[in-house]
């Protein structure tokens, strides 16, 4: 478990001056409010507030989010009510730790005819303040990479909760690597044999053809250090959850997928954007069919940048975004 120390070091590393002596307090009587409850994996419970909160620091997120976070379970799972939380912390972090309270205790997933409701009052919790979801994702985030210590039953039941509900959440609020990892440990969950099975391939393609995320960022760089273009580049291969659903909705085989991997690139300015594109469609052949220009054509969300795919090295099909 982090100690209070290293959890506030954590929030001064983005925000210097910090309510440090607010986060201590609520790091102590949250543990004191815990005291003597365990977690299903044996550990103490008081390890998964914590855990919540240093998942919230990774989003750079204000004092009262991170004290929501060590204290989100203190009135359902503890004899703290809100008002002890308001005379000892302040209204706003009773007001939030009440919301995370209210979203955990939404049954979402019951019965059809009281989803539409039950949605209802999660976006209106939204609308008030959108910190409460944000906890509430770390929450689940950080119970779905500990999920194994519970029973298959209840482990499949949170893992479609999970799929169904928080994981398009994340993605709707802009935390597409948070969408991914909950999507992908719930599909650990309800799909291990298919899961294994595109990992396995990923080892086999691995092997055959070394890093290839490594060699092809390092082409794009070089291509655009000789173009005299400044410029980030990042590449990953895809979670194996996208893998799969990419092949169940095109009914494609693995080896035949297109954008196993990505790249973005991240530049300076618009012009700068179409520049690169063309540094990289004279280098690589462009897929016919697989070009999106979202700067000319945002999306609704005021999404903006330009996709194309296009065989790189060794013919890989990689997708690129700029």
């Amino acid at each position: 478990m982090i100690d209070v120390e290293d959890l506030i070091a954590l929030v001064r590393n983005y925000n210097p001056r910090c309510n440090a002596d607010l986060i201590r307090r609520a790091y102590a009587y949250g543990m004191k409010m815990h005291e003597g409850q365990m977690r299903k994996s044996g550990e103490l419970y008081f390890t998964h507030p914590v855990a919540v909160a240093a998942i919230l620091t990774e989003q750079r997120l204000d004092d009262a989010t991170i004290v929501t976070a060590l204290l989100h379970d203190t009135i359902e799972d503890t004899r703290s009510t809100y008002a002890d939380l308001t005379s000892m912390f302040g209204a706003e972090v009773a007001e939030l730790v009440d919301g995370v309270t209210k979203l955990t205790n939404l049954q979402l997933s019951n019965t059809e005819s009281q989803q539409a409701e039950n949605f209802r009052k999660l976006f209106m919790a939204m609308s008030r303040d959108l910190r409460v979801i944000l906890v509430k994702l770390a929450d689940r985030l950080h119970n779905m990479r500990t999920i194994r210590s519970m029973n298959p039953d209840k482990q499949a039941q949170k893992a479609r909760e999970t799929m169904e509900i928080f994981a398009p959440l994340a993605g709707r609020m802009g935390m597409q690597w948070m969408r991914e990892e909950l999507e992908d440990l719930s599909f650990k969950v309800l799909n291990p044999e298919a899961r294994n099975s595109i990992l396995r391939r990923f080892l086999t393609l691995q092997k055959e053809s070394g890093d290839v995320v490594h060699k092809i960022t390092a082409d794009i760089l070089h291509e655009l250090e000789k173009a005299q273009i400044e410029a980030d580049v990042f590449g990953r291969a895809k979670k194996p959850y996208s893998i799969w659903r990419k092949m169940q909705e095109k009914d494609l085989a693995f080896s035949r997928l297109s954008d196993i991997y990505g790249f973005r690139v991240i530049a300076g300015s618009v012009a700068d954007c179409y520049r690169i594109l063309g540094v990289i469609h004279q280098r690589w052949r462009a897929v016919p069919g697989r070009f999106k220009d979202y700067l000319s054509q945002p999306k609704n969300n005021g999404y903006r940048s330009i996709h194309t795919t296009v065989s790189g090295r060794d013919g890989k099909r990689v997708e690129v975004q700029i």
